[in-house]
């Protein structure tokens, strides 16, 4: 366990950034800049997207899933029932992900006409939908993928079957 240097509490070892009060946690001073490596082994990844897809088709209407694929979360699932759901380093984000690739407040969900969207909040890497950077809201369907930051998710919507 380490503290923080700002508030004192406690954290992980592993943690790059305050839980509590978002203060950096680096360890190093310099440049931070790295190389993300590309994972070419779908073979776990297609067996995480299967037991999604089973999890998202027992979720109700008005529910979304996404699920990380890539980055140093994968297998989470993050849950998405609000009309508003907010993505970002900051901790009171609604989807916390604690990496410097990801801004402190880096995107924004909406749901609105029953159709789930998401737009960038001004981030410094961007938000890409598809590996296509956005720059307005862009309404999701069913196995779109997210990046933000380092962590690629896929999107699934609480409606069995494609949308």
């Amino acid at each position: 366990m380490v503290r923080c240097p700002a508030c004192g509490h406690e954290l992980a070892d592993t943690a790059n950034f305050c839980a509590h009060c978002g203060s950096s946690l680096a360890k190093v001073a310099g440049d931070t800049t790295r190389v993300i490596p590309l994972i070419t082994d779908d073979t776990a990844t297609d067996e995480l997207l299967e037991q999604s897809q089973v999890a998202a088709d027992a979720l109700p209407d008005g529910s979304s899933l996404l699920v990380v694929v890539r980055g140093n979360q994968v297998g989470a699932r993050y849950l998405i029932n609000s009309d508003e759901t907010t993505v970002g380093r900051h901790p009171r984000s609604d989807i916390f992900l604690d990496d410097v690739t990801v801004s402190r407040h880096h995107a924004r969900f909406t749901r609105r006409d029953g159709c789930l969207r998401v737009r960038d909040e001004n981030s410094l890497n961007g938000t890409y939908v598809n590996q296509t950077l956005i720059d307005d809201e862009v309404p999701l369907r069913r196995g779109d993928t997210v990046q933000i930051g380092k962590f690629r998710m896929v999107y699934f919507d609480g409606r069995p079957g494609p949308s």
